[in-house]
C-alpha cells in the first residue's frame, strides 16, 4: 500500500479533483466541490513542488478544510444579509409603503387601524383624524409606524 501511495504524481491528484468535481454535478450540494478544487491545488501544487505522499494528503486535507470553511464564512454572512432583506412569509414587510385612510381618529402612541382584511397595532408620533390617508413607513415587530400622508 505504501509504494502505491508513494507512486501517485501530479496527474492522479489532477484526475482525482476532476472526478469529485463530476461527482458534485450529479447534486450533492456542494461536498464534493470544495474537495475537488483542492485536489485540483494539490496536483498544481506537485507539478512545481515534489512532495512525498504523507505531504500530498496532509495539503489535501488542509485545503480541504480551508476552502470550506472560507466557502461556509461568506454563505453566512450572504445568508445573513440575505434574510434582513427577504420579505417572503413576513406579512409585515410587505405592509411598508401602503396607503391607507383611517377610519378613527389616532392618538400619539399605540393604535389599531383597520389594513386590508385585518386590523394591525400601529404607533404614531402625532395625532390623525379619521378619513386621513396614512402610509406604513416601518414595522417594529408587529406594530405598524404610521404617517400622515401630506396633500
Amino acid at each position: 500500500m505504501i509504494e502505491l501511495l508513494s507512486e501517485i504524481n501530479y496527474l492522479h491528484w489532477l484526475a482525482f479533483g476532476l472526478l469529485l468535481l463530476i461527482a458534485e454535478l450529479l447534486g450533492t450540494g456542494g461536498y464534493l466541490l470544495w474537495m475537488g478544487i483542492s485536489a485540483l491545488i494539490v496536483g498544481a501544487l506537485m507539478n512545481f513542488i515534489p512532495m512525498s505522499w504523507q505531504l500530498q494528503w496532509m495539503s489535501f486535507g488542509a485545503l480541504s478544510l480551508a476552502t470550506t470553511w472560507l466557502w461556509w464564512r461568506r454563505q453566512l454572512k450572504s445568508d445573513q444579509t440575505g434574510d434582513a432583506s427577504r420579505k417572503l412569509n413576513q406579512k409585515e414587510s410587505q405592509l411598508v409603503g401602503q396607503e391607507i385612510t383611517l377610519d378613527e381618529d389616532v392618538v400619539v402612541g399605540t393604535n389599531r387601524v383597520k389594513l386590508g382584511d385585518t386590523t394591525w397595532s400601529a404607533r404614531s408620533s402625532v395625532e390623525i383624524t379619521a378619513g386621513s390617508r396614512v402610509k406604513v413607513v416601518d414595522v417594529d415587530g408587529i406594530i405598524l409606524v404610521i404617517e400622515p400622508i401630506e396633500a
